[in-house]
């Protein structure tokens, strides 16, 4: 998930500082001392989309990109984005996404082009593959860019504008640099490049002209990944473990290829083998999502995340279930549940009255103009 979908207003000097005498006070009426200012309390993020709302939306969507050769994908992102964006709400007001259908299509085309040489050249010849991947990766980092100020800018809240301020430079190093590095370190360096990726994405990004930044370290990312390497492994080595002790086991017997102990140690090595993978799924995304945001500032505001792996594990099973028996006529049902659980999970955390913080970042861009997209405006991401 994106940050939410960003300069200190200085204002006038107070006349008394100019004041050359310093004025009398009082003693006999001593004035009372201010009142503190109370600390807000924290505002729980909501969603108010439903799967019955969503379905509909889905299912014209579904028919109008089969109809029009997935031409009509660009309008259907748009919908479905304007749809979870401005039924996410935050202190009561809702999120709004304006992007152009025109600006998605035309990434699209750019990314079907890059993506479609470079597939077409691996199948003629791994040579002239790898020659084209040179310069397919080295425009990458440059169009991931576009994208993120693209979808950025188009994202508000309160009427106020997200933005985004990565460089080129950032984004070579964060996309290419280190995924570069990891391929020679032979996946070492996943975790480190992953928060490479979300220091770069959070830490550049703004609201009206106010930074959001990223505390996150690699050694927590080195753990979160470590532990769900540990729980993917879990089942291949119970695989192992059962079918080597039901084989001793029915060897003494000297009926291996008859003894049902055999062929239950094999469905239970099975079973854990799958649910092992299945569950290193959302353990991974619950982790990740926590620190990631639990990590995220918004000037000295910050947020708290609190996704439960047993909880998301059960969405995830369940979903998957339900969709394969409806045929998939369960599947925007399925995402609504699992966006609703993801961002009621969230907690944003002021510290001072969100109406005078958005206020003042308001007078801000007013005082400043908004900032204006370059002239190619496009949005990747699929």
């Amino acid at each position: 998930m994106a940050p939410f979908p960003i300069a200190m207003a200085t204002g006038s000097v107070d006349s008394a500082h100019r004041e050359a005498r310093p004025r009398a006070v009082n003693t006999d009426h001593p004035l009372p001392d201010p009142v503190a200012e109370p600390v807000p309390a924290p505002e729980r993020l909501r969603f108010s989309g439903s799967g019955t709302e969503y379905f509909r939306i889905w299912i014209v969507n579904l028919a109008l990109v089969i109809v029009t050769l997935g031409i009509y994908s660009a309008w259907a992102k748009v919908r479905r984005l304007q749809y979870f964006y401005r039924n996410t709400q935050l202190a009561s007001s809702g999120f709004d996404y304006h992007g152009k259908p025109t600006a998605i299509l035309k990434g699209r085309i750019i990314a079907f082009v890059l993506v479609g040489g470079a597939n077409l050249a691996f199948n003629y010849s791994p040579v002239i593959g790898f020659l084209v991947f040179i310069p397919l990766g080295a425009v990458l980092p440059w169009l991931l860019v576009r994208s993120f100020k693209f979808r950025m800018q188009n994202t508000s809240w309160r009427g106020l504008r997200f933005g985004f301020r990565g460089t080129v430079a950032g984004s070579y190093k964060a996309f290419l640099l280190w995924p570069l590095l990891s391929v020679l370190t032979l996946g070492v360096l996943i975790p480190a490049t992953y928060r490479e990726f979300k220091a770069y994405q959070h830490g550049n990004s703004t609201f009206g002209h106010a930074p959001f930044s990223f505390a996150g370290t690699a050694k927590e990312f080195y753990k979160i990944f470590g532990k769900t390497f540990l729980f993917f492994l879990l089942g291949p080595v119970l695989v192992i473990a059962l079918f080597l002790a039901a084989v001793g086991v029915a060897g003494t017997r000297g009926s291996f290829r008859l003894d049902p102990l055999v062929a239950v140690a094999l469905g239970l090595a099975i079973f854990a083998f799958y649910a092992s993978v299945i569950a290193s799924g959302p353990y991974l995304a619950s982790q990740l999502q926590n620190h990631v945001w639990n990590s995220t500032r918004l000037e000295r505001h910050r947020f708290e995340s609190q996704v439960r792996f047993r909880t998301l594990l059960w969405i995830v099973v369940s979903n998957f279930v339900l969709t394969v028996l409806t045929v998939g006529l369960y599947r925007p049902f399925a995402v609504v549940r699992a966006a609703r659980y993801r961002i009621e999970s969230m907690t944003f955390i002021p510290s001072e009255p969100l109406d005078r913080f958005v206020g003042q970042r308001a007078r801000e861009v007013d005082a400043v103009g908004e900032e204006l997209g370059e002239f190619l405006d496009i949005d990747i991401a699929l």
